[in-house]
């Protein structure tokens, strides 16, 4: 299973592609679209759609996943974010499998085992977990594979689930 995330922002949307095979799990590319605040809204917002196309159709993930918005103090930076995140999923609609979020919480619990994990422990485990040299750079792709893992671990414990009980053993 090939797994696209995302880490959604106006000015630097990072992304991270996950390869799953069994239990392994394998970086197969990270980086980020960067966007210049000079250029008006429409014009970031389709660098970020033009380019998040062309991730999909260069990686062919079975599912695009995006880290789900946490709206803080700036509601101003929560609405732009969510606008990004809205081109994201509506490239995601070229994928079959539709599109998953996942809060931080989820993510930090997936990556570290711990909710509240800093953002360092969720980096140093990302690159535990695909056996990188070194933490993933820039931040926003680092975090665009946790997205990725996160899924990963989420998929398996559904794909357990259902094993258990199609195999009589109970969930």
């Amino acid at each position: 299973m090939i797994v696209l995330g995302f880490d959604p922002g106006t000015a630097s949307t990072g992304w991270g592609v996950v390869e799953q095979e069994g239990n392994r799990l394998r970086s197969l590319g990270h980086g980020c679209i960067v966007t210049s605040a000079k250029d008006p809204t429409h014009v970031r917002l389709r660098q970020i759609y033009d380019q998040s196309r062309g991730l999909i159709k260069r990686f062919c993930p079975d599912i695009v996943v995006l880290e789900e918005l946490f709206v803080n103090v700036n509601v101003r930076t929560a609405l732009a974010v969510g606008q990004a995140k809205g081109v994201l999923i509506l490239a995601a609609s070229e994928v079959e499998a539709a599109p998953c979020e996942y809060s931080p919480l989820q993510i930090k619990m997936a990556v570290t085992g711990y909710g509240r994990a800093s953002k360092i422990q969720v980096q140093e485990m990302t690159k535990t977990i695909l056996c990188l040299p070194r933490i993933p750079q820039p931040d926003h792709a680092a975090d665009a594979l946790a997205v990725a893992i996160c899924h990963t671990h989420h998929n398996s414990d559904c794909l357990r689930a259902v094993r258990g009980v199609v195999g009589g053993r109970g969930a």
